[in-house]
């Protein structure tokens, strides 16, 4: 099925409608979890109720998996997977590379997704005529670079600390076989490189809703997004993505041992 560049729209603007007016506002943050810092914030909660009102408005058949509130209806051939603030850290921070990530998997395949990032307001989408970006420069269809080789490619991870044990060791190696290295951005990350300004991202851990949405931004803009050993990413997992098929196989290699 085909998701409407309006629809996408409008899912944008109910976001930045509660994300934006708490930006930089020094509103209350909560922990979600007691042994370690999860950060949460109103802004997260009700950015999430009005992408789920918006939803069920117009596709009441389908299913919602969202990361403050739940899921229902998952049993549902299409499932919206919503992270209404990817980045809470960086959106408590004062910093713009957080992200709305809104996507759509039909029979557990991502088809269509939005990242909108409304302070900077740019908005990266994909649906079936492919993947595109609205903001600052005017209107573009996404395309990624054509880097082939390690040694010139740019690598984003949010922070090497993600990697543990030997998938650490592996990483620093890795890490070590690119041209520039760079940490943090969380979504914003994965957006640049369908936007042809990064070439990979490795990030372990990921929840479907850090990831769903990205997927078919990525690949419609000619990249390759899958777990470390290969797998799809719709379920999260240790994930990379990459501007070409060929750099896809090289990172995956490095990341392997």
């Amino acid at each position: 099925m085909d998701i409407s560049i309006d629809f996408m729209r409008r899912i944008a603007r109910a976001a930045a409608a509660e994300t934006l007016p708490r930006f930089r506002s020094q509103a209350a943050v909560a922990n979600k979890l007691a042994e370690s810092f999860d950060p949460v914030t109103e802004a997260d909660r009700e950015a999430e109720r009005a992408i789920r009102a918006l939803i069920s408005t117009e596709y009441p058949d389908h299913g919602i998996l969202g990361e403050e509130h739940g899921s229902e209806n998952i049993s549902s051939r299409h499932v919206w997977v919503i992270d209404p603030i990817d980045g809470t850290r960086a959106f408590i921070s004062g910093l713009p590379v957080w992200g709305t990530l809104v996507g759509l998997t039909v029979d557990g395949d991502a088809v269509a997704g939005l990242m909108s990032q409304p302070f900077t307001g740019e908005l990266f989408y994909a649906n079936a005529t492919g993947s595109h970006y609205e903001g600052p420069g005017g209107p573009r269809k996404l395309a990624t670079r054509k880097t082939k080789e390690l040694s010139q490619a740019t690598l984003f991870t949010t922070t090497p600390a993600l990697f543990k044990g030997a998938a650490r060791n592996r990483y620093d190696e890795f890490e070590k076989q690119v041209q520039l290295a760079r940490y943090g951005t969380d979504c914003y990350a994965f957006a640049m490189v369908a936007a042809g300004s990064v070439d990979i991202v490795a990030d372990p851990g990921l929840k479907p809703y850090d990831i769903v949405a990205l997927i078919p931004i990525i690949e419609k803009a000619g990249g390759v997004v899958t777990t470390f050993d290969g797998g799809p990413a719709e379920n999260g997992g240790d994930i990379v993505a990459a501007a070409t098929p060929e750099l896809h196989a090289a990172a995956m290699a490095a990341l392997r041992g």
